[in-house]
């Protein structure tokens, strides 16, 4: 429930009372003895669904621009009469002028925002370089990315331009924060004893989860999106939606610096691509979610100007989503072309193991070397297979050949193969 308290200017309680009599709600009213600027203060019980039509009959009333209307919220009213309140309003939503707050609220002060991004991001750099996933939700805790993703589709859907404006730098900016926070500790760690000498970056699992993205990327950002904004319309904890928003977007940002460090142009196209299409689709969901919702401008003459500027603003993203996802989607054959590869290897194995022609040899496979890039850049693959012998039993002719060939044609490749016997030792 909510309780909305209107600071009513001298001459206006009659339009104010006959707003409220004609909603169908209770009131009480309180003789106002401040400045003189106010004669009474109405106080009105309401669900969370009326108070956007209550305050939209205020306002077409005429009651005066400078009046005061405080909603807070109730945290129980005791009274039969409740149940009937809420039945006469259906819904479930906050209403705008709520949501409206609570995205400006969401939005912290620049200073706070950009030192809490700055740890946020400190903390991932090094959960990506100890791989450790523990220290990276860790750092997802501290990052305040849900305001600003959310600030901005509230601002365009309500037709506030600052809102949308300042939403839309905060993301920004404070994304080119955290790729400049990570780069700058990689600089700074890169050489020291702190970090293996010559260090891969690519060899990181975390880091090489997040540089081998695939579509799926998509569904932790719209879901992230739609978790946004049920929990702000529909006035639940967000913390761990916020959580979910920097999952999406920090860890990325955060390895998109260390390509730069280590200067590898592939993780920052591949984490980078994975950056923007989480964060656009964040903000697409958000802008669809919200005007589905039913949320408009208060005036009635900018609901067209703000539906043109939201159907431009999805056309954008879409757009922007789509050629992003090239990069995914090519991320996403060559992983899978490259586990295709290793699964060939091995069962193709599996089966020589078992075949009676070489029923004395055991074949271990080693280590395949193809990476999702090799697809592209044509690379061949190559694989280091270990046969197990009994001791004195030699080898069929030819028989590094016959394993490249089995497993070149299992695997549909040119696949170099190097293969390594050696003794099985003798029991006892």
């Amino acid at each position: 429930m909510r309780l909305v308290q209107v600071f009513v200017p001298r001459g206006e309680l009659e339009v104010v009372l006959e707003t409220a009599d004609a909603t169908g709600l209770d009131y009480a009213v309180s003789e106002e003895g401040s400045r003189g600027e106010f004669e009474a203060l109405v106080s009105i019980p309401v669900p969370p669904a009326a108070v956007e039509p209550l305050l939209s009959a205020l306002r077409d009333a005429g009651l005066d621009p400078d009046a005061y209307a405080v909603v807070t919220a109730a945290e129980a009213i005791v009274s039969n009469r409740t149940d009937e309140l809420t039945a006469a309003f259906d819904g479930t939503r906050i209403s705008r002028e709520e949501l409206q707050s609570r995205a400006t609220d969401l939005a912290p002060a620049a200073s706070t925002y950009f030192a809490l991004l700055l740890v946020s991001a400190a903390i991932a750099t090094a959960g990506l370089l100890l791989d450790s996933a523990a220290t990276i939700i860790g750092a997802m805790v501290v990052a305040p990315l849900m305001g600003p993703a959310l600030s901005a589709s509230v601002g365009v859907v309500v037709d506030d331009d600052h809102l949308a404006t300042r939403g839309v730098v905060l993301q920004t900016a404070g994304l080119a924060l955290a790729v400049l926070t990570a780069a700058a500790i990689g600089w700074a760690l890169r050489g020291t004893m702190l970090l293996p000498p010559g260090l891969d970056i690519t060899t990181i699992p975390q880091i090489d989860e997040r540089t081998t993205p695939n579509l799926l990327a998509l569904f932790l950002a719209l879901g992230s999106g739609i978790a946004g904004v049920v929990s702000l319309v529909r006035d639940v904890g967000s913390a761990l939606v916020g959580v979910a928003i920097a999952v999406a977007l920090v860890p990325p940002a955060a390895t998109v610096g260390l390509g730069i460090a280590w200067g590898h142009p592939t993780v920052v196209l591949t984490a980078g691509a994975l950056v923007l299409v989480n964060l656009l689709s964040i903000n697409l969901t958000a802008l669809l979610l919200l005007w589905v919702s039913g949320y408009r401008p208060r005036r009635a003459d900018r609901v067209d100007s703000a539906y043109g500027r939201l159907r431009s603003r999805v056309a954008v993203l879409l757009v922007a989503i789509a050629v992003l996802s090239v990069v995914l989607g090519g991320a996403t054959y060559g992983t899978y072309q490259a586990a295709a590869v290793e699964h060939d290897v091995r069962t193709e194995l599996e089966a020589m193991s078992d075949d009676p022609a070489v029923a004395e040899l055991a074949f271990r496979e080693v280590d395949v070397d193809y990476d999702p890039v090799d697809v592209y850049t044509g690379d061949r693959p190559s694989a280091v297979v270990l046969v197990e012998r009994p001791p004195g039993e030699t080898e069929p002719p030819a028989f590094a050949d016959a394993v490249r060939e089995r497993l070149a044609s299992a695997t549909g490749t040119d696949l170099e193969v190097t293969v390594e016997l050696v003794d099985t030792r003798r029991s006892g």
